[in-house]
């Protein structure tokens, strides 16, 4: 069927209207890989009794933003969205949506001018996660778009150049029949001048630890920046510990940017666009000072380590194990580090916490009722929230606007080009 494209909307899709039904009621449709304002052939290939999802088959009236896609996996590979159009649309369609979203979940018309954080467009990344198979011929990828198979890919253009060498690298390894069979997954983090990796691979169970060993003398041979690689078990499910196998070299890289060094071990959590970590850290706390900050969720210190340069005192909670650790390693004399559940910890000492500022970067799922009644309570004049989803965001921004917070400064920080997902940072004020 021929839909005309209304607009795009979080998650990558453009919203269309299939022809009403007998009750005059027009189902959405949405339609990956179109732009707002495109009429286009797709064929329906999900029918929900909300809403139904359809392929896009051809553009026949196409957007005037509409480009030549740079990569030759795209719409095949499910890591973007954006390429068939400019990087300057990308981040109109981004605040667009940033947008809509308060305006539809939180009834919040944003007042405040939007500061918009562009990135380079292109090799941002400082991490990439690799599938692997051996039969019936090797292959490394990513999965397909909407599905978990495989899609075999020789190089990444929104990844460091690092990387992308050590994706050829890996897939030389693969041909000559040095890829160890067990191995199912590898992931590569880049240190920020991208000269130096940390691999970790993730095993079927039954791997022998000297298997591992033998692939990691491999790796290490066929790409002289890999400084450690550590082997793990691959777990059953996101949530489950890993169970390590062998380590070999270091774990952990010193990522230095212009306000700070950082620890950053083998699984820890860092962000991934190389080219904005300071402009990330520098939204969060500028002009920012006083005698006590909470940072909750705090990783491995990339807000509270800058925070104590302007803060008589500075706590941070973190509960991971090993991004507490290196948050303690990475932390100021004046950081107070805290091993627990933000949840966990607000329910113990939040009343009688006083701070001047809270910063909170929580996972996709926000806050959460409890955290978000309790920062509530604590009364801080000021809060900035570090956002991943904007539909949480939205929620949450509706409850601390009802507890009397007001916002002060928006932003947009794009710290992922040519994909549909957006980073923002609010400040709010009582």
């Amino acid at each position: 069927m021929n839909l005309n494209i209304e607009k795009l909307v979080y998650g990558g899709d453009g919203l269309s209207r299939l022809p009403p039904d007998e009750d005059g009621r027009s189902k959405a449709v949405f339609v990956p890989f179109v732009l707002g304002g495109e009429e286009v052939e797709a064929t329906v290939v999900g029918d929900k009794p909300s809403f139904a999802r359809a392929q896009l088959d051809n553009v026949l009236k196409p957007s005037p933003y509409r480009t030549q896609t740079y990569c030759p996996y795209f719409q095949r590979c499910g890591g973007c969205h954006y390429q068939h159009t400019g990087y300057e649309h990308q981040l109109e369609i981004k605040a667009a949506i940033l947008k809509e979203n308060l305006r539809r979940i939180a009834k919040l018309e944003l007042a405040n001018e939007l500061v918009v954080h562009a990135s380079p467009p292109w090799n941002y990344r400082n991490r990439t996660r690799l599938k692997a198979r051996i039969e019936p011929e090797f292959a490394l990828g990513y999965y397909r778009f909407n599905s978990h198979d495989l899609l075999p890919v020789e190089q990444c253009p929104i990844s460091s150049p690092l990387l992308n060498r050590a994706i050829s690298a890996l897939w030389t390894l693969g041909r000559t029949g040095k890829f160890e069979p067990s191995v199912q997954e590898i992931e590569l983090f880049a240190n920020a001048e991208d000269q130096e990796l940390l691999a970790e691979i993730y095993c079927t169970g039954a791997t022998e630890e000297r298997a591992v060993e033998k692939f990691t003398m491999a790796l290490r041979m066929a790409m002289l920046e890999v400084s450690g690689v550590t082997a793990f078990v691959l777990p059953q499910a996101e949530s489950a510990e890993r169970k390590r196998i062998a380590a070999a070299g270091t774990t952990e890289l010193t990522y230095t940017t212009k306000l700070t060094r950082y620890k950053v071990s083998v699984g820890s959590f860092f962000q991934t666009n190389r080219h904005l970590i300071d402009t990330l850290v520098e939204a969060v706390i500028a002009g920012r000072s006083g005698k006590q900050a909470l940072d909750f969720y705090a990783g491995v210190g990339l807000f509270s380590s800058v925070l104590a340069g302007s803060f008589a005192q500075v706590t941070a909670v973190e509960s991971s194990q090993t991004s507490h650790a290196d948050l303690r390693y990475n932390s100021p004399p004046n950081v107070k580090v805290v091993r627990a559940q933000t949840e966990q910890y607000l329910g113990i000492v939040g009343r009688r916490l006083q701070p001047d500022l809270v910063v909170v970067d929580p996972p996709r799922s926000g806050l959460g009722g409890r955290v978000l009644n309790a920062l509530s309570g604590l009364k801080s004049p000021r809060l900035t929230y570090v956002s991943c989803d904007p539909a949480t965001l939205a929620r949450d921004l509706a409850g601390l606007l009802k507890s009397g917070y007001r916002i002060e400064e928006a932003h947009l920080i794009d710290l992922f080009p040519q994909t549909y997902h957006i980073e923002s940072v609010f400040h709010l004020a009582l």
